[in-house]
């Protein structure tokens, strides 16, 4: 048996073989003859940025907005350190465009601490830590952050967004399911498209809309996320972390919180939405932070079990792929998270300063929708155009706040989104809603006037 000649390729004969690759070869060359006919046929226009149907719609509102006298709010340059009040081009601004929620940028404390780290580590980690290492203060950040959510381990990534891109993609996959608020984070959303898994979007907060999907469609995959924001970004609602609790172990589901609003906002002392409600915050199997907004610094970070942070440092490719975190911001959060801990009284002020305003403004008959009064207040106007119209406004009268506008939020949701911290006064709050009560009303007849 040993000697026997090998047969033919699929049992075919010498001439079948022979003939069976000539016409693989005619095949092949009609596919290149086609594929020289198509280029050739392709328009200029599919290889310029230019035509674009994003930019083109891009430069449409652009030009709109100029025609109106609408001013570009995006991308001003400040001068300084943006608190209650800010400069832009010399001009000093009232600022509610800051996420510095406890009022720690620039705390001399965490300035000599990120300079001292600077000095010692320089200004890079230089690759990412799997390939070249890491230093004390992502070890000493980490750990803090574990402590801080009762949690065994903690990851700190360079991108908040990047986090939960990774950390969702990474962990679900085609057999997996994914329920999130309707509300999610674009980071939340684009982290359930990249992992592949089937992806449900429930009513904003509606628990028991949430708990008819998963009746409906739990059963039908194998591992399941429900996935939430502690303080939602645009809107200013508190997840129902209790009644999601109870969902998540009803129906066999891992729970992710995404805390990147919540952390130093919820809570006596800032430890984020568990705090908040008195749970223990071991019953969330993802917190997701971001050290960007309380945190003075930049980048994110997932707490949780040491089976879960292990496979991540391994496999997420945010962190596996990218450089690490720069040491020096590694250090000012760790200290802002410090400070914060220590002196509660910027929470309880930022809490206060907070419920003042949506008061004030609710007073005044300006629409906050169902904001909960922890730092995140919108005025809803409803059009795009309105939005733009009194932000600039409002912007001639030196108040910084930006319009929230399609396609952020949906065509007709748009709003102004003013983030109120612990350096706010009420003075300075009375201020800007008085005169958003004084400009809404022209801003509506100058809408009116560019529409017709």
């Amino acid at each position: 048996m040993t000697d026997a000649q090998p047969k033919n390729l699929f049992g075919l004969s010498e001439q079948d073989k022979v003939s069976l690759l000539a016409k693989l070869r005619r095949n092949q060359g009609d596919a290149q003859t086609r594929e020289r006919v198509d280029l050739a046929e392709i328009p200029d226009k599919f290889v310029r940025f230019e035509e674009l149907p994003g930019y083109k719609q891009l430069r449409i509102q652009h030009a709109v907005a100029q025609q109106t006298g609408i001013l570009n709010p995006f991308f001003a340059c400040h001068d300084g350190i943006a608190k209650q009040t800010t400069s832009i081009g010399g001009t000093p601004y009232l600022n509610f465009s800051t996420y510095d929620y406890l009022d720690l940028n620039g705390h001399p404390e965490i300035m000599r601490a990120a300079t001292e780290a600077m000095h010692q580590y320089g200004t890079s980690a230089s690759a990412s830590r799997l390939v070249s290492g890491e230093r004390p203060p992502h070890r000493a950040l980490e750990t803090a952050l574990a402590e801080l959510y009762g949690a065994e381990n903690c990851l700190a990534f360079v991108s908040g967004h990047a986090t939960n891109v990774s950390t969702i993609a990474q962990l679900f996959g085609r057999k997996d399911v994914i329920f999130h608020d309707s509300l999610s984070h674009n980071s939340i959303v684009q982290g359930g498209l990249s992992s592949g898994a089937k992806r449900f979007s429930f009513p904003h907060n509606d628990m028991t809309a949430l708990e008819e999907m998963l009746r409906a469609h739990r059963g039908e995959y194998q591992r399941a996320l429900i996935v939430t924001e502690g303080l939602f970004s645009m809107d200013g609602h508190i997840a129902d972390l209790p009644a999601l609790i109870t969902l998540k172990k009803r129906h066999k589901c891992f729970l992710m919180v995404d805390e990147a609003h919540s952390l130093g906002v919820l809570g006596q002392t800032g430890r984020g939405v568990a705090e908040h409600f008195g749970m223990d915050p071991s019953e969330v199997d993802i917190w997701m932070g971001t050290l960007s907004k309380t945190l003075c610094g930049c980048g994110g970070f997932i707490a949780g079990s040491a089976v879960l942070i292990e496979y991540l440092k391994f496999t997420a490719p945010g962190f596996v792929y990218s450089v690490g975190m720069s040491p020096p911001l590694a250090a000012a959060s760790r200290t802002a998270l410090d400070i914060m801990l220590r002196e509660p009284w910027r929470v309880r002020k930022q809490q206060a300063i907070s419920r003042f305003f949506v008061d004030q403004a609710r007073a005044r008959g300006l629409d906050t929708g169902g904001a909960d009064g922890y730092a995140v207040v919108p005025i809803h106007l409803g059009g795009s155009l309105l939005a733009g119209v009194l932000a600039t406004a409002l912007f001639n009268r030196r108040i910084n706040v930006l319009p929230i506008t399609y396609p952020v939020v949906e065509e007709g949701a748009a709003r102004l989104r003013f983030f109120l911290s612990a350096a706010h006064d009420e003075a300075t709050a009375l201020q800007a809603l008085d005169a958003v009560a004084e400009e809404l009303p022209k801003a509506r007849e100058r809408t009116e006037s560019i529409i017709h």
